[in-house]
């Protein structure tokens, strides 16, 4: 492309369609109606009810939003949420893998039970999601995949090793399906968020002198908002960012620098 040619119309979404996983609660509302806002039709496969937020939130800006209630670990869900995605809106041209469970507890403590559901979540359905919609990307010659890593991609995470795990290996997924998908046109690359201001992390927020460590570390000084993601997601699920490709963009107020 021509630098004359470039338009601040390559960051619209117009026409596309989503599937955002646990897109109506959390970082997953604000990636999913970051998408609605550039002008792409959304479809939120999700085991929690926000008594219709989300989906007002996306039918105010004029998109089309459908939720479907359904647990993305079971067997052929993910099958299941690319086909009905399909049925509803009529194609797949976007997948954000943000469903995702942080569970805690001492080195001695966690166990199988504590480690399993994490990466059926975290990695496998992620994995899964891709892996149906990504047959629609390669036969359509274009799509983009952002996978939801973490700072615990990069770092240990005490108290969670299940976490860090899914996390690396989310960011090592990224770079494998991006070798993979690029000579089909399909981007496929992965956003990690530092310490954002959520229910998550309220426990933290609320202690004083816990907050205050974690400020610490992040030279812009204060806990990130959930719109601080929104522009991150649009740009990778965009034609700006057709020659971005697996990347694992950090978005943690500077916190992997201090």
């Amino acid at each position: 492309m021509d630098i004359r040619e470039f338009s601040m119309d390559l960051f619209s979404l117009k026409g596309k369609t989503a599937i955002v996983t646990g897109g109506n609660t959390g970082l997953g509302q604000a990636f999913a109606l970051a998408l609605a806002k550039a002008g792409a039709n959304v479809f939120i496969p999700t085991v929690m009810d926000d008594d219709g937020e989300t989906r007002r939130l996306i039918e105010a800006e004029g998109r089309r939003a459908e939720l479907l209630t359904i647990d993305i670990t079971g067997d052929g869900a993910p099958e299941a949420v690319v086909e009905r995605c399909v049925a509803t809106l009529g194609a797949v041209d976007i997948v954000v893998n943000s469903a995702g469970i942080c569970n805690i507890a001492a080195v001695d403590q966690f166990d199988r039970a504590q480690w399993d559901p994490m990466i059926a979540l975290n990695l496998t359905a992620a994995f899964e999601l891709s892996y149906a919609a990504s047959k629609l990307m390669i036969e359509q010659r274009s799509g983009k995949i952002i996978n939801i890593a973490s700072l615990f991609s990069f770092l240990g995470g005490q108290w969670s090793p299940a976490y860090a795990a899914t996390k690396h290996g989310l960011a090592g997924f990224t770079k494998a399906y991006c070798d993979e998908l690029a000579q089909y046109n399909v981007q496929v690359n992965a956003i990690a968020p530092g310490y954002y201001a959520t229910a998550i992390t309220q426990a933290t927020r609320s202690d004083p002198q816990a907050s205050q460590r974690v400020l610490d570390h992040i030279p812009a000084g204060r806990w990130g908002e959930v719109a601080d993601l929104m522009g991150a997601t649009v740009f990778l699920a965009s034609r700006a960012s057709d020659y971005v490709n697996g990347h694992v963009l950090v978005v943690d107020g500077g916190y992997l620098v201090r």
